[in-house]
């Protein structure tokens, strides 16, 4: 070994060859660190929106778009596979469609008007009041559809049509033959009336909307300060014979449920028919049942409903104070719940906990759900850009 070339010396030489290396390379090194990050971020986007990997085209793709800052053309991109409409949203809506709450059930019509309204950027307000149904279109060699079964979505699943190719848009009054004035969207939906309207007293409608489009049960909005004056005959004054459970218990829920439930009045679902009932100006018998528990209670004329949640701690569901708070029907009743802030908020939140895995956990989640809530709003309700926020927020850094 050479007198002056000590082992430091060399290792000092070798780091420096290593540093001009770097220097001189670093602007071709740099991008591929950069689209190496797009790439594993176009990639969770990807699995969290269609539940699949993306194709090696459509992974470069989204991964340029997402290095270029255009992170809502990635989101969009990863929701042109047909598994986000198949599967993602399919999963996400049944939950809404029947008392269970769960997803292993067949397609049905309001899935199939959820996953439409998604795919068209239809304003999702109209979800609760429209006159609007998707079905999928002729020629699929599926049965027709018919408003007194479920074979017609049942085949479109289990012959693995495309949902995002296949659905089209008509409207309730047309393939129902109900009034359009009648139609309130998926409430009035054969799935939605064959989970809610079926036997009871139509209050299982008003509660799974509650539930489903606004995040809150009966439990959450309990107010005893309201009056009682609504409250039907089937609920007893006195309930095993102490009437401080009624004033304390009893009165907090129904005094705000049975005035809003009575615009379901004319509702019912026949099961050996199979399908839902509408009977205009004709009360359905259940809004009398158990009639005689108490007498001087309130007997449901029509179905002309209130708010009287508009006042009170559940003013704070936030209703739309350019609507009168009354009215008459499902159609009316959708359009004030689905203008409350209340629903606004919990789409986002649905959303927010389908893409991400987890519900809002703190506060930048938080802040996160608030600004997508005013975009939700602002941008005309559409969900799917709801979607494509929440991909971008959790597709990682």
């Amino acid at each position: 070994m050479p007198h002056n070339c000590k082992p430091s010396t060399r290792f000092a030489r070798a780091w420096r060859s290593v540093f001009v290396c770097l220097c001189l390379t670093g602007t071709a090194l740099l991008p591929a660190v950069v689209q190496a990050d797009a790439r594993s971020q176009a990639k969770r986007m990807h699995d969290r929106l269609a539940g699949v990997p993306p194709t090696e085209a459509v992974l470069a793709s989204m991964a340029s778009d997402i290095a270029a800052g255009r992170t809502t053309e990635a989101a969009n991109t990863a929701m042109q596979h047909r598994a986000f409409y198949d599967v993602t949203l399919k999963n996400f809506a049944m939950p809404w469609t029947n008392r269970d709450q769960t997803v292993f059930a067949p397609l049905n019509d309001y899935v199939a008007t959820v996953i439409g309204m998604v795919r068209d950027d239809v304003a999702f307000d109209r979800v609760l009041y429209d006159d609007i149904l998707y079905v999928g279109r002729s020629g699929l060699g599926v049965p027709g559809y018919s408003p007194s079964g479920n074979d017609h979505y049942e085949a479109l699943e289990t012959q693995g049509l495309s949902l995002k190719d296949n659905l089209v848009a008509t409207t309730q009054s047309a393939a129902n033959g109900i009034p359009a004035e009648a139609t309130a969207g998926v409430l009035t939906s054969r799935a939605a009336a064959q989970a809610f309207f079926v036997a009871g007293t139509n209050r299982a409608m008003f509660r799974y909307t509650l539930m489903n489009h606004l995040c809150t049960d009966l439990e959450q909005v309990q107010d005893p300060t309201r009056p009682p004056d609504r409250i039907r005959q089937d609920v007893s004054r006195s309930p095993g014979g102490d009437s401080r459970l009624f004033l304390n218990n009893c009165i907090a829920c129904h005094s705000g449920m049975d005035p809003m439930a009575q615009a379901f009045a004319y509702y019912d679902y026949d099961e050996t028919a199979g399908r839902m009932l509408y009977t205009a100006g004709v009360v359905r018998p259940k809004y009398f049942n158990n009639k005689d528990t108490f007498p001087a209670g309130f007997s449901t004329p029509d179905d002309n409903w209130d708010n009287y949640w508009r006042k009170g701690r559940n003013s704070l569901l936030g209703w739309d104070g350019s609507l009168p708070g009354k009215g008459t029907g499902a159609k009316s009743l959708g359009r004030e719940l689905a203008h409350s802030d209340a629903f606004a908020s919990c789409q986002v939140q649905k959303v927010f906990k389908n893409v991400c895995f987890r519900a809002p956990s703190d506060a930048q989640d938080r802040a996160q759900v608030q600004a997508m809530t005013a975009s939700f709003r602002s941008n005309g309700y559409r969900l799917k850009q709801v979607f494509a926020e929440a991909a971008t927020y959790c597709m990682g850094d």
